[in-house]
This record gives C-alpha cells, sequence and structure tokens, in this order.
C-alpha cells in the first residue's frame, strides 16, 4: 500500500492529520482497550457455565443481563424506554419425528439424510421419487414433478431459488443434493445430530408444506439404483433416462415460544446527536451438544461481543471527561445470529432510531483467532474487511486512514469479492443493515478448525492481536462520529439476494 497516495486521499477527504507533535486525543482513549479486560470478560462469557449462550436458553438470558449491568456501569443510557434490552419474541420449531423410505430404503434421519425443509403431516404421505437433475426449463419439460418427491443436483449452485422454482411447478417435496463427497455431507449430519431436540428457532409463521431432505451424492446414487458418474450425466440434460423409484415420507413439528431479546447501550453525541452510528456482535452461540458437550463459542462471537463492550467503555471514558462524540453511538449485541441473523433481522424491522438516520454499522464476528491463511505467515497482524466500500466510497479510505496511523494491521479484502464463494458477506449481521443501504464494515478473522466446534475456547484466542483489531475500529468510529459531514451513500448495493 502507497502511504503517500493514502495520506493525499486522507486530505482530501478533509481529515486531520495528527500532529508529530502532539497525539490527538483518541489514542488516550484507544489505550484502554486491553487485552486484559478482553480476557478477563471473554473468560466469562465464554465459560462452560454459560453453556454456549444458546439462543432463548437461560445461560444466554445471564448473558444479556451481564452486558447489560455493564452498560448500564459505565454510564451509557438503555434507550428501550430506559431498558438495555430489547425483547424479541421467536419460535422453536422441532422436527422429532421425520422418516423418509424410497424403495426398500428405510433411511435414517441425520445419517442417511438431513431434513431442512418445512411441514406437518397427519399420516404418512405415498408417491413417487423423480429424478430432475439440474433446475433448468429443459428438464423440467421432460420430467413430470407434480405431486412427486423430486431428486435435483445443485452442486455449487445457490439452491433457495432452485427449491421455489420445484415447488412453484408442483412439487410435492424435494430430495437435494448440494455438494459432493459422503465426508462432507456426514459433517453437516454430524453437526444436525449433536443438536437433535433443540429444535429451529425463528420468527413464528404459518407451516409450510414443503419437505427438502439433503442427501450425499453417494447416497442419491444408491436410491436410484444408478452408479453416480452416470447420475451426474444425466443431470445435465437427461433426467427422464434415470428410473423413479417408489416413496413415502412424513412430518412431524411441533412449536415452542421462546423469548430472547437483543442487549444495547446509548451515547448520546452532541452537535450531531440525531446521526447514529451502530457497533454490533452477536452476542449468542450454539449450545450444547446431545452429548453435553459445550460449544463455548469464544471466537464466535464472544470475541466480537467483548470487542464491543471495551469499545463501549473506551466511548464512555471519553465522555466521562467531556469529550462526547458529535454523532450517538449505540452498542448493539444480538440475538439469534447463530439461527439467521435474526436479532439484527428484528432490529432492522424494529429499529430503536430511525434507519434513516444511522449513518454506519461497523459489525464485528470473530475476531480473537488467526485463520488458515495466516497460520503460517511471518506477519499474522491482519484482519479481513468486508462490506466496506460498496455503499460509501469514503468508509473504506477512512478505514485505512485510520489504520496506517494508529494501528498497521494487513486489511485483507479478499472476501469482499461478490463471487466469494464462502458469501461470508451474508452470514453476519451487518447484512441486515447493508440491506437498508446503510454503510457497513464487517470485520472477521477467517475460518479455523475449532470454527462451530467444542474446541473454540478461550485459551486459544489471540488477545494482543484482538486488542490491536478492536482499537481500530474504535479509531475508525471515533473518526466518523466526529466528522463534519455523514458519510455519504454513494454507491450502489449489489447484494441483495439472501
Amino acid at each position: 500500500m502507497n502511504k503517500s497516495l493514502l495520506l493525499t486521499g486522507a486530505m482530501a477527504l478533509g481529515l486531520a492529520l495528527p500532529s508529530l507533535a502532539q497525539q490527538p486525543v483518541q489514542v488516550k482513549y484507544a489505550n484502554t482497550i486491553t487485552a486484559e479486560d478482553l480476557k478477563e470478560r471473554l473468560t466469562y462469557l465464554a465459560s462452560d457455565e454459560m453453556k454456549g449462550r444458546d439462543t432463548g436458553s437461560e445461560e444466554q438470558k445471564v448473558a444479556a443481563n451481564y452486558l447489560a449491568d455493564f452498560y448500564k456501569k459505565i454510564g451509557l443510557a438503555g434507550p428501550v424506554e430506559g431498558s438495555y434490552l430489547q425483547p424479541v419474541e421467536l419460535v422453536s420449531s422441532s422436527f422429532g419425528e421425520v422418516s423418509l423410505n424410497v424403495g426398500k430404503n428405510k433411511l435414517v434421519n441425520n445419517e442417511d439424510f438431513v431434513f431442512i425443509g418445512d411441514g406437518d403431516t397427519k399420516k404418512t404421505a405415498k408417491t413417487d421419487l423423480v429424478f430432475l437433475g439440474l433446475v433448468s426449463d429443459e428438464n423440467l419439460a421432460k420430467v413430470d414433478v407434480k405431486g412427486k418427491l423430486v431428486g435435483i443436483w445443485a452442486v455449487g449452485i445457490r439452491s433457495n431459488d432452485l427449491l421455489a422454482k420445484v415447488f412453484d411447478a408442483g412439487a410435492a417435496g424435494i430430495v437435494l443434493v448440494s455438494m459432493e463427497g459422503q465426508a462432507n455431507f456426514d459433517r453437516i449430519a454430524n453437526r444436525y445430530k449433536s443438536l437433535t431436540g433443540k429444535g429451529r428457532v425463528g420468527f413464528a409463521k404459518p407451516t409450510e408444506q414443503k419437505p427438502v431432505f439433503m442427501v450425499s451424492s453417494d447416497k442419491m446414487a444408491e436410491l436410484f439404483a444408478t452408479p453416480l458418474e452416470d447420475l451426474k450425466e444425466a443431470a445435465k440434460a437427461a433426467p427422464e433416462t434415470i428410473k423413479s423409484q417408489k416413496a413415502s415420507y412424513q412430518i412431524k413439528k411441533e412449536i415452542e415460544k421462546i423469548e430472547s431479546s437483543n442487549v444495547m447501550g446509548y451515547l448520546e453525541g452532541t452537535d450531531k446527536k440525531d446521526e447514529l452510528l451502530v457497533i454490533s456482535s452477536h452476542y449468542d452461540h450454539v449450545g450444547v451438544s446431545s452429548t453435553g458437550e459445550v460449544f463455548n463459542g469464544a471466537d464466535d462471537d464472544g470475541s466480537g461481543t467483548v470487542s464491543v463492550t471495551e469499545i463501549a467503555e473506551a466511548f464512555a471514558a471519553a465522555a466521562k471527561d467531556g469529550i462526547k462524540p458529535r454523532r450517538s453511538i449505540l452498542f448493539l449485541n444480538v440475538t439469534g445470529e447463530e439461527k439467521g441473523l435474526l436479532g439484527s433481522e428484528y432490529y432492522s424491522d424494529y429499529p430503536i432510531f430511525p434507519l434513516e438516520n444511522t449513518v454506519v454499522n461497523f459489525n464485528i464476528d470473530m475476531v480473537g483467532r488467526i485463520d488458515y491463511e495466516y497460520q503460517d505467515a511471518e506477519n499474522t497482524d491482519f484482519v479481513y474487511v468486508i462490506g466496506s466500500e460498496m455503499l460509501s466510497t469514503d468508509l473504506k479510505k477512512i478505514l485505512e486512514y485510520n489504520n496506517i496511523t494508529y494501528s498497521d494491521l494487513i486489511l485483507d479484502y479478499r472476501y469482499d469479492a461478490e463471487d466469494d464463494p464462502n458469501r461470508f458477506y451474508y452470514r453476519s449481521d451487518h447484512y441486515n443493515f447493508a440491506k437498508h443501504n446503510i454503510p457497513v464494515a464487517f470485520f472477521f478473522n477467517g475460518v479455523h478448525d475449532d470454527y462451530h466446534q467444542v474446541t473454540d475456547t478461550v485459551d486459544k484466542i489471540e488477545f494482543e492481536l484482538m486488542e490491536k483489531r478492536a482499537r481500530l475500529i474504535f479509531y475508525t468510529a471515533w473518526d466518523v462520529a466526529n466528522r463534519d459531514k455523514r458519510l455519504p451513500v454513494d454507491g450502489t448495493n449489489t447484494r441483495t439476494e439472501e
């Protein structure tokens, strides 16, 4: 990166360059963000006693109260009619009894298939399983799918739109292959098995009779008594050559209301207090396995949650010294991210402050580790940044200016590509701000072997690196909060599909 060009760009943006003789005041407060404080709070939030902070669990409620008490202690306001908690009403839908039989094959739930759809049948439904392969108009013209279970091949393809197209054509249900290799499927099946009995958490909505069963590529070939390579070839343009099979299925659904909440602390600004920055993380994780193992969620996203608290404490300390930000700041810890970005979706649907007054969202999700890409690198002082230049051309420049001035981290944008196969942009809470055309920057350390495993524990966190990342976010937020002009929204949201 060319530093002289960046500084020239900073001056063009009207950013005040710090004097070499005197440190800017924000340095004093950035230095209150320490590895020691981060470790102390994370050791509590990611302890075994918190039992993985599963959405709606008693332990998550304990975590919510812990965060609310912290915001109150440091002098932030509770913006929900005086409360620090925004109730989020959810339901848990469980499918304790799901059966799928094809020919003489009686498939085992969470071993031979994973149920990912919706439905509630009074009795066993009997039909045929037909093979469609790739979802195309040409294939749909060759295969009668009405009232049938339909086998589709969607390896490497986003399947949501494909499923809708097949159901619109009259299918009774779908048997889906979305990845090749038995090992890849087994990893998903094992995760579903470990969470057996927990139910799927989401917003209340009418049941849709849309059963979707995910199977491995090998299992699909077995069900149609066809060699795998022949099935893959037929999937392209000759699905009618694959013989249909007799099939039956049944789904029993139970719904239970659960209570959860977003947690927030509010710092009112001065002359531009009607404009708002949101600094967010999710504080839920995935709870405890069916065998009692705790998913501690130290990195995901205990690291982001305690980073938000440290940034909040730094701003609160400045405010106590009479140095309040010009714009207001909402420190937001959301629920239900692991269940589908639910808490941030709820906030964006029922915002405490008008979305049109929200200037930016800085979202922090997994900032405590070093990922595969950097584990053998000479310099591991990095952070991935996603979304920072899509909606505001100034935001990325401001971030880079503050990084080069104060932090000197490697800002890695590799996952910011629109065609990123990992789709990280869509997988954390900033998405629910960006879809409303609010500029965002998502800070992330990438994945590692402990991602969503019971081994994501505090002892593996890189606290010194986490401190540097949190300080960079603080510096950038301080800059945006105190600028004369609001961040321009001069870009186009090109990533709106779920």
